[in-house]
This record gives structure tokens, sequence and C-alpha cells, in this order.
């Protein structure tokens, strides 16, 4: 076991690697009167297609498998549901699924010994028959369509599935109800046994808990597992274009007063840059440009183009990045107008960079205090980086204005969608 600190906040990080390949990351917090853990496999549902364990030729499954056995890992041969044990003992538990992981999670204020031991055994224990994946089919089928009900997450996928032509990333996690009704036992297993092996798998432990009972538990229930050694899982590589897939769409749903999105594709992979530094870089520039202390943002409100705020995201992939910016609004070619013009003008000033430099450290050490946070951010750098970013003020403190420079003139923002959101 290894302590690490993250610098400047003084969190300490107790690093373990079993056997087994299984990763932990405990941080005791004792001012604090609970804890929260998760328990994450690097597998989303970008991952469709990769030589499964055990065989030699690469497989394809349906859209949705991650999100699928998300659900099935919760049911049990025994029929105690995960919710219930949880419950009595006065914890919350619940899972999510994303493009690039899986977690399991749970957090309470007791019991922490028994919990901790359950999430290890309902997670490494599947049981899945033909009907039990059946009856889920009936469940996902409804999630689903809540999610095609619900215009704002209609839209990001319409967004996605209009920008990208290769990567998965254009289909939504939870899969379509057409490809989910393709999902078998079969299919299941192979993607478990694949991704849910110790080695592709980590555990992050934030709260009042101690490391050496934190690590004595785990250590222990795994003794009682035997795990082959697993080489690197290949995964099926996509080359995908910098143009997008199509220009401008529409759709008509329940909303009072039209949403424009216009998302730009911009290729990262021209710039040395670490992805850590990019992704700093083109924050920085978003939030300077678009953010809520922005000119821009400023502007347009006076002017009564836009209803209320303007938002900007990215979605991350491993080549390209891609830029939304939404807003509603009845001035839908003003603002198309005026946003072009302004993500053109790439320049910011010295005092610019230092001040969101400074904005980005303030809101870290202003989170560093929540045990969720911390954990989340644990979380979000391994799946991101493959470790976790013990120096990252010294990256932050690091950027600068030529650098900045450099960066953001190797990204092109001639590839665009435009994406709009009109009431029935």
């Amino acid at each position: 076991m290894i302590k690490k600190v993250i610098n400047k906040l003084n969190i300490e990080i107790y690093e373990e690697t079993l056997k087994n390949g299984l990763k932990i990351y405990t941080v005791p917090m004792k001012d604090k009167n609970n804890f929260y853990v998760t328990f994450t496999t690097k597998y989303g549902s970008l991952i469709n297609e990769f030589i499964p364990i055990g065989e030699n030729k690469f497989s394809k499954v349906p859209d949705g498998v991650a999100h699928f056995l998300e659900h099935k890992v919760f049911e049990q041969e025994d029929g105690i549901e995960p919710f219930s044990f949880f419950s009595e003992r006065g914890a919350d538990c619940n899972a999510n699924t994303s493009y690039y992981k899986t977690t399991y999670l749970f957090s309470g204020s007791s019991f922490y010994n028994e919990c901790l031991t359950y999430l290890l055994n309902y997670v490494t224990s599947p049981y899945f028959t033909d009907e039990n994946v059946l009856k889920e089919k009936g469940i996902i089928e409804q999630e689903i369509k809540m999610y095609d009900d619900d215009p704002y997450s209609k839209l990001y996928d319409t967004i996605l599935e209009n920008c990208f032509i290769e990567n998965n990333i254009r289909i939504p996690v939870g899969g379509t109800v057409k490809s989910i009704y393709k999902i078998t036992k079969e299919d299941l297993y192979k993607c478990y046994n694949t991704f849910y092996h110790p080695s592709n798998m980590f555990i992050v432990v934030t709260g009042n808990v101690d490391v050496k009972e934190t690590s004595k538990i785990i250590n222990e229930f795994y003794k009682t597992k035997q795990y082959d050694e697993q080489k690197e899982i290949e995964i099926k590589k996509y080359n995908e274009p910098d143009n997008v897939y199509k220009e401008y769409s529409e759709l008509n749903m329940n909303v009072a007063i039209p949403k424009v999105s216009i998302n730009y594709k911009v290729n990262t992979t021209l710039s040395k840059l670490d992805f850590c530094k990019k992704n700093l870089y083109l924050k920085i520039f978003l939030d300077t440009k678009f953010g809520s202390t922005s000119l821009f943002l400023e502007n347009v409100k006076k002017e009564n183009i836009i209803n209320y705020d303007l938002s900007f995201d990215v979605a991350y992939t491993d080549t390209h990045s891609l830029i939304i910016l939404a807003a509603e609004t009845k001035e839908q070619d003003k603002l198309i107008k005026y946003i072009e013009e302004e993500i053109k003008n790439v320049n910011i000033t010295e005092e610019e960079l230092n001040r969101k430099k400074k904005a980005i450290i303030a809101s870290m050490v202003y989170m560093s205090d929540n045990i969720y946070s911390i954990n989340d951010s644990i979380v979000r750098d391994i799946v991101k980086y493959n470790e976790v970013v013990y120096n990252i003020f010294d990256v932050i403190n690091s950027l600068n204005i030529d650098e900045y420079n450099e960066f953001i003139n190797t990204l092109k923002f001639d590839n665009k969608n435009i994406t709009v959101l009109n009431p029935k």
C-alpha cells in the first residue's frame, strides 16, 4: 500500500493493487460521519466489438449491452435485492453507466463492513438466465422510451448522432429498443467475463473509514475468488473523420420555446499536449468566450436574443472534442451568426487566462471537503487518464498563454452541426 497526496489540497490517498490486478483507492476523512464507496469497471457503451476472454477473434454485441449488464448485475440467485439489503442498513445504493465506464456504489454512515462486503459479493456474482434477461428487456424498453420523450435528453442524443460517423458515442448509452431485444444471456456473460475481471476494475472509498480495515475486507473477500491472469483486452478501433454526419436537423417536441444547439467537432490530435492540458485549455477558452461572466453572454442577453442562459458542454473522444453550445431563442439566425463570429475569435489575454486558472483552483478547493466530489474526481481521473492526477495544481499553474495559443490554433471550427428543438 502506498500513500500519496494531492498537492495543495492535502488529500491523502492510499493506493493498493491486489495480485488479481484490482486497484483500491482509499481516502480517510475522519472529520466526516459518513462514507461513499464506488466499484467501477472500465467498460461503457462505446465498446461493442472486442476479442472476448478465451477467444482469438473479434466479436460484436448489440448496442446497449453495458447498460443492460448494469441492470442485471443487481439480480441475485438468492433472490435478495441489493437495494433492500442496503436500505435495511440505512444506506443508499445505485449504479450508472456512461460511454466509458460502469459504476456500482453505496453511501451511508453505519454498517460499513457489511455494506462493503455485500457490494463486492453482488458485483462479482452474476446470475443471468433466459427468463430474467427477457423480463429486463421490457423494463429497459420503458427506460429508453422515457428518455426519448424527454426533450433535452433526446436533443443531446440527436446532437451526438448528427456529429459522429464511426465512433459509438453517436449511439445512446442504453442502446435502442431494437438493439436491446437482440441481447442474450450469452452476450451478457461474454461481456461480464471480459470486462468485469479485477484487473479492469477499481474501488474508490472516501469518508470516515479505516484504511487498514478496508484493505483487510477486500483482500479477505478475494481470497475466495480465483481469476486467471488477463491480458490486455483488444477493442475494435474506429477511424473517425473530421466532418459531421449531418449539418442541420430539427426535432419537434413538447417545449415552450425553441432551443438551438450549435455544435463544433474539432480534431484534438493535431496538438502534442497531453489529454489533461488539452481539456483545461478548451475549458478556459469556452468559459472565457461564453461563460457566465463573458461579454458575449452579456450582449446577447441585452439584445434579448436568448431566453435565459447559454450553456456549453464538451463531449470528449480520443481523437475529437465536440463543443456543444445551446440556448433557448426565437432569434435562431442571429444567435448562430453571433456564435460563429465569437468562436473564431480564439484570442484571450494572459490576464483572462490567469483569472480562469484561479477560478478552477478555487472550485477544486471548494469541492475538496466533499466525500462525493473527491470520489467522483478520482473515478474521472482514472477513467480519463488511467491514473489519479496528483499534481493537478502544478499542471494548472503551468498553463501559459504561449502554450494556449499554440493549442487553440490547432483547432479548426469548420465542421459544425446545428440542431434545433422546436415546439410541436
